[in-house]
């Protein structure tokens, strides 16, 4: 069987240009290369966090806590770097530590407790907000002693060169096609559905596109920054975990149906908890990005970071009641977001309008997965 083309499957691609269109017009420095090269990084921490946030959605759960576990972890990292003199690759590994601990902590309570994870990760958000307050003093903590560069600063700091970029893209590209074509070859001989070839061949022709376009602009400012890097490489590991490991598809069994997947041998609660600390493992890694690409552990480095998260996630494709979710329709919900923050802060639009948009955003994100729900 073969699926038809629809003009869903480009609602969130026609979405972001009429983003982009919309700040492209307002303001013109929108679509400069220093912007988009900055635009990518913000994309990079926010869509890194929302991947995390796909895997314990995905069972049906949700973590509230994620953007206090950001600054806590950013924020241990540099007071170990900054107040201690640790060399910053040793100080990343008690913050992440620290992190799969508390995630690990918070899925147990969670799935043996039978406690709801919006009240566990509500007193996660408040209790890890404190810790962090405590850990930095309610001071400014940079990440890089003297002003003098160190790997944690490098981390949103350094850029691929030109010559790299294209030899990445091209990699990432001929994996793509590979990867494709081996899934439709094994879903067409289980006689699963798999997309008309003109419209796997579209999305392939457009992804191709968009990462050229995408390398064109970052190359004529420094080249692909290394959070885009690290978000790839995340996006790699949650796509192979979802898609082609019984632990992945046990999230979506749980998530489509928990008793059914109990009683068809489905170890729930292992899995739950393992969704859990593999999200610790994520928060990890966007704290110690988020931090360096403010330069210091603030009290305000990851603040509603968990909301960003949340509504690219659903934005994406992603149900909130769990069992529906994609790594690419989180990227382009992520993409949706950060492309509306950037292009507001260009246009100095202030704070509390910000939050409004925000707010708005992630409402119609929600009223829009209802609807869909309901159909």
């Amino acid at each position: 069987m073969k699926t038809k083309f629809s003009v869903r499957d480009f609602s969130l691609l026609l979405s972001l240009v009429a983003v982009w269109a919309f700040f492209a017009v307002t303001s013109p420095q929108y679509l400069s290369a220093r912007n988009l090269s900055a635009l990518s990084v913000e994309l990079a921490i926010t869509a890194t966090l929302a991947l995390g946030m796909l895997l314990v959605i995905l069972p049906g759960h949700i973590d509230l806590s994620v953007g206090s576990g950001v600054g806590l972890v950013g924020g241990i990292a540099a007071v170990l770097v900054f107040n201690h003199g640790w060399p910053a690759p040793l100080a990343f590994l008690p913050a992440i530590a620290v992190a799969l601990l508390v995630w690990l902590a918070q899925g147990a309570l969670i799935v043996r407790q039978r406690i709801p994870a919006f009240i566990i990760t509500l007193g996660g958000l408040l209790i890890l907000k404190g810790v962090f307050w405590l850990v930095i003093d309610t001071h400014t903590v940079p990440v890089a002693p003297g002003g003098r560069p160190n790997l944690f600063s490098l981390l949103t700091t350094y850029y691929l060169p030109p010559l790299a970029s294209y030899v990445v893209i091209a990699i990432v590209m001929a994996a793509l096609v590979a990867v494709t074509l081996r899934a439709r070859a094994r879903r067409a001989a289980m006689g699963f559905e798999v997309d008309d070839p003109e419209l796997a061949f579209l999305k392939l022709f457009l992804t191709g596109q968009g990462l050229l376009l995408f390398v064109l602009a970052v190359n004529q400012f420094r080249g692909i920054p290394l959070p885009v890097l690290a978000l790839g490489l995340v996006a790699l590991a949650i796509q192979v975990i979802t898609r082609h490991t019984p632990f992945g598809r046990h999230l979506y069994a749980i998530g489509g149906n928990e008793e059914a997947a109990f009683v068809s041998g489905v170890p729930v609660q292992r899995v739950v908890i393992g969704a859990y600390v593999l999200l610790g493992g994520i928060v990890a890694i966007t704290g110690l990005l988020q931090t360096a690409y403010a330069g210091a552990a603030t009290t305000t480095v990851g603040d509603s970071m968990e909301l960003d998260a949340i509504a690219a996630c659903v934005i994406g494709g992603t149900s909130l009641r769990g069992g529906r979710g994609t790594v690419l329709g989180v990227i382009f919900g992520a993409l949706i977001m950060a492309s509306l923050l950037n292009g507001m802060t260009l246009l100095a639009v202030s704070p509390e309008l910000k939050f409004i948009a925000r707010g708005v955003v992630l409402t119609l994100a929600v009223w829009m997965d209802v609807k869909l729900a309901r159909r």
